[in-house]
């Protein structure tokens, strides 16, 4: 999970586009090495089935499917197949509709999109990583049946070590309940902080404990940096923690991340006993994931439409929407429509008509972070760890060695890292070349015996390149109250997305959550209506009452916290 980023594929042909390049170098052959044989151990699925959160989860799924069923199923058009789109499409088909979804790529997953090269090698948006935090998309896995296709790994935190190139630092989580198993990986690291260091920061997180939510959320207004100072924590727990904490959580750095991510994550992670368990996808997610959730939705009436880019959102003379409008002209027409798109290119979308109203002015407040994701293919193996890394170098945010730790990648005389690159703000418009040989420099600093930056050491066979420029939206300081609730003002248009009001933020979490409310929004409109009748495009709700309803989702919406953004 990790990128969570805005690949502007989805909608306007004038969007920012995520951008692939490929460079390939000479290798040869290597001889008189003795090859590192390489053992992956993946861990049985966590009991997280208890977590009130995923009962929670389960308990909105089991609504949507238990709804009434309609006379005439609602056709509701969808932009975007990420996993909002998808999410929104296969819970409305559980609710009996018939979502058709509108992809401009051809390619599913938006932000988890990946592709496979001229050598048939795949390479990917960015590193996803799964937690026993994220109860809907565990539901969702349950519910496909594909449970297995998740390589659950160490219950750890590893950190590389800057100080100590080619060590580690390991956070190891007892099999004990939480908030014990936390705690006690907490104090038995000594490498990162000092008990003076832990005892401050626990002071520190005192006011989070005592006044839970509330305080919580309170602290939107302010940064990680802001925050610790206030409470007086010392600035090396940031260094030392929280700089690689923040990249992962949303590829900023500390200095303007809200301080609200950083304490609800850390609230998931201390009440959950698996909450903190990381799993890799067994293959590329377009595959692994997103095609089964197109096979579920279009074997229930749904559809999917690929190389579908919407151009316009056309509206009827109310204000509503009439039909989208497709870049090569075609009309798809509905009864509801929902954008599942990202921010940024929603922006571009809205139409004029629209602009003025608060619930789609604060959208301007929102906007994708970039984002860098780099495959490096290597004549070797290299020694490194069945798990996610945190690489707590100024350029890289986190690392795995793909080769190892996913099923469908794995070579056991080769390694493969994929790195994202963050914060990416100013390398994003730097040439392939560049940003390679800056982090072969850093991978220098943490494979010293193995790498180095000239290639004396590990070769690289080749290396891609993925830039977002638009990411998922920026998690800085004081953004909470600009996202809006997945019902909009207009009788006949929702929205889902990760950057709209749910708990989980900028995550693939948030993304599945978000798609499964804005379907949650419709059975509850159309179950307002009467079970029996089929929704009518022309009724109406006054705007009295849609603004009232709408405040008290965003409110609803708000009572929650997010999960650890890691997509």
């Amino acid at each position: 999970m990790l990128t969570k980023h805005l690949q502007c594929p989805y909608a306007c042909q004038t969007a920012p586009v995520a951008r692939v390049s490929t460079r390939y170098v000479t290798v040869k052959h290597v001889t008189g090495r003795r090859a590192l044989e390489v053992v992956a151990r993946d861990y049985p699925k966590p009991a997280f089935e208890t977590a009130e959160t995923f009962q929670e989860a389960q308990a909105l799924s089991v609504k949507l499917k238990n709804a009434p069923r309609p006379v005439k199923p609602l056709k509701v058009v969808i932009a975007g197949a990420g996993l909002a789109g998808l999410s929104a499409a296969k819970y409305l088909a559980d609710a009996g509709h018939h979502p058709i979804v509108l992809e401009g790529r051809d390619v599913l997953g938006g932000k988890v999109a990946a592709w496979k090269d001229e050598d048939g090698d795949w390479y990917e948006t960015g590193l996803h990583i799964f937690f026993g935090a994220y109860p809907n998309m565990m539901n969702v896995f349950k519910e496909l049946n594909i449970e297995d296709r998740l390589q659950w790994k160490e219950h750890s935190m590893i950190f590389a070590m800057p100080n100590l190139p080619g060590e580690f630092s390991r956070f190891d989580f007892p099999d004990i309940p939480a908030p014990w198993n936390g705690i006690i990986a907490i104090l038995r690291n000594n490498q990162m902080l000092t008990w003076p260091e832990k005892i401050q920061f626990a002071l520190g997180l005192l006011p989070a404990i005592i006044f839970g939510q509330k305080y919580v959320e309170e602290q939107d207004s302010l940064t990680v940096t802001e925050w610790m100072r206030k409470q007086n924590v010392p600035d090396r727990v940031n260094d030392e923690v929280f700089i690689a904490m923040a990249k992962a959580l949303a590829f900023i750095g500390p200095d303007r991340l809200s301080m609200t991510v950083v304490l609800t994550a850390l609230n998931r992670f201390l009440q959950e006993r698996h909450g903190s368990k990381m799993a890799f996808l067994d293959g590329a997610p377009p595959e692994r994931l997103c095609q089964p959730m197109v096979d579920y939705f279009t074997a229930r009436g749904g559809e999917v439409k690929m190389d579908a880019r919407v151009r316009d959102i056309v509206l009827n003379d109310d204000g509503s929407v009439k039909h989208f409008r497709l870049t090569n002209g075609e009309i798809v027409e509905g009864d509801l429509y929902m954008s599942a798109v990202p921010v940024d290119i929603l922006k571009l979308l809205v139409p004029d008509q629209w602009k003025p109203m608060p619930y789609f002015a604060q959208l301007n407040e929102l906007e994708g972070v970039p984002v860098i994701n780099i495959h490096i293919w290597f004549d070797r193996k290299l020694t490194t760890v069945d798990h996610l890394l945190f690489s707590r170098s100024p350029l890289l945010s986190v690392y795995a060695d793909m080769s190892t730790t996913c099923k469908e990648y794995a070579d056991n005389d080769k390694s493969m890292l994929e790195l994202v690159f963050a914060p990416a703000k100013e390398w994003i418009g730097r040439s392939d070349e560049d940003i390679i040989a800056a982090t072969m420099k850093e991978l220098e600093r943490l494979f010293p015996t193995e790498i180095r930056a000239d290639q004396s050491l590990a070769k690289i066979r080749k290396s891609k390149v993925v830039k977002t420029p638009l990411s998922v939206y920026e998690s800085r300081s004081g953004r909470e109250a600009f996202r809006p609730s997945q019902r909009s003002p207009i009788r006949n248009f929702y929205m889902a997305g990760d950057f709209t009001k749910q708990k989980y933020l900028a995550s693939m979490e948030g993304a599945i959550f978000s798609g499964k409310l804005a379907a949650e929004k419709i059975v509850d409109d159309f179950n307002m209506k009467g079970a029996g009748a089929p929704f009518s495009a022309s009724s109406s709700r006054s705007p009295e009452l849609v603004a009232a309803s709408g405040l008290l989702a965003m409110a609803a919406l708000g009572a929650g916290a997010a999960g650890f953004g890691l997509m």
